[in-house]
């Protein structure tokens, strides 16, 4: 029987063997609560220093602005929710600046502020869910507050202008005395792009370890003293009171290992994936009426595509038979019925929205691998159609 082909990759990622081994002795061995003071609490101490360290050599700043939480979702949350929840931004609700195509775990707080008094902007975006950071500034009021872009788009891959637009937000900050303060998730964008926080100029970035080969259950959120955040949880004064609860020792022990290892290997694999994702493309374009969404200029690892007449559950299940793993879009919603914001963002005809499937490509693939989804993918078009006509 042929292996599986798994390209759900922007979903979760299946856990790097060398994690699994870094992170094996922090379940059973040295598994003391860092809070604790006998030995093995300052072992673990010492442990959550050590990986805090690590991350913070890796992404370029102070580690004492490294914060560990339960996954991307909760940054982006703590994030924008700990800057709405300063004292002043309580009293004075502001404006937020945002895109269409953001994570739910963005979107939905956006909204949430929305309904406690705080006005939003949309930026434009265009077919390929791209935005034009000289259409940023017109979207700037006296009363914003809150900026929060995606670097890379999680169902499209497309790449977000986020160093010229913190050069904006920058320069404008010297003019205020309420600063305005910039949010990049960055989930999809470690292991895909160099990521070097302060060349992205924010003031907050996301992070979570299972799209890189790591554990689920372990975020991490970079929150500079301007951001000047609070907490939306309450309890211990664990992450310098701004996330209670005992650390996930093993799991931050496992994000970094896999932090580490998509970072020192960051250059042969995104060789590898664009190798891997321009066949794909190539294949997907010798399909009738097929239509590919993302940018070619896109993320590494990321490519949606639909194919009109054929709806993308089925393909996704007719694929499934043949041992081919692919989504349908973000896995936060795909399970849900209803149109993709993303796609409906970027003006696709409802055809073209129901028929799109997302590729999200790892490394580990194989051009051999890609030439058999391509010809499944084909084939599989085609019996559909057939059976719908």
């Amino acid at each position: 029987m042929r292996n599986e082909i798994y390209l759900d990759n922007s979903a979760t990622t299946p856990v790097a063997e060398e994690v699994v081994q870094a992170m094996e002795p922090y379940w059973s061995i040295q598994y003391g609560n860092p809070s604790s003071p006998h030995i093995r609490g300052v072992a673990a101490e010492n442990t959550l220093h050590a990986n805090r360290k690590q991350l913070g050599s890796l992404l370029q700043v102070n580690p004492a602005q490294l914060y560990f939480t339960a996954s991307g979702t909760e940054a982006n949350n703590m994030a924008i929710q700990g800057v709405a929840n300063t004292p002043y931004f309580l009293r004075n609700p502001g404006h937020i600046i945002t895109t269409p195509i953001e994570h739910p775990s963005v979107l939905k707080v956006v909204m949430h502020l929305e309904e406690l008094g705080w006005s939003v902007s949309y930026l434009d975006v265009d077919g390929f869910g791209q935005i034009d950071p000289n259409e940023f500034s017109k979207h700037l009021k006296p009363n914003t507050k809150i900026v929060s872009i995606m670097l890379v788009n999680n169902e499209l891959g497309s790449i977000a202008p986020v160093n010229e637009i913190g050069k904006i937000i920058e320069a404008e900050n010297k003019e205020r005395q309420h600063k305005i303060i910039f949010h990049v998730d960055a989930v999809q964008a470690l292991g895909h792009l160099p990521v070097r926080i302060p060349e992205l100029k924010a003031h907050l970035c996301s992070f979570s370890a299972h799209k890189i080969f790591g554990p689920k259950g372990i975020g991490l959120l970079y929150a500079s003293r301007q951001a000047q955040l609070r907490p939306i949880l309450f309890g211990g004064d664990q992450e310098d009171g701004l996330r209670p609860g005992t650390e996930n020792i093993p799991a931050i022990v496992g994000f970094t290992k896999a932090a580490q290892l998509v970072t020192d290997n960051l250059e042969p694999n995104v060789a590898q994936l664009r190798r891997l994702r321009q066949a794909l493309i190539d294949g997907i374009k010798t399909i009738p009426d097929a239509r590919i969404n993302s940018p070619l200029d896109g993320a590494p690892h990321l490519l949606n595509a639909s194919f009109p007449g054929v709806r993308g559950e089925v393909l996704v299940h007719f694929l499934e038979q043949k041992r081919i793993f692919v989504a349908m879009g973000a896995a936060c919603s795909s399970k849900k019925k209803g149109a993709s914001h993303v796609l409906q963002a970027i003006g696709l005809e409802q055809d073209e929205i129901l028929s799109a499937i997302r590729f999200s490509i790892a490394p580990t693939i194989t051009l051999d691998q890609i030439e058999y989804v391509v010809y499944s993918l084909k084939d599989t078009v085609e019996e559909i159609r057939n059976i719908y006509i």
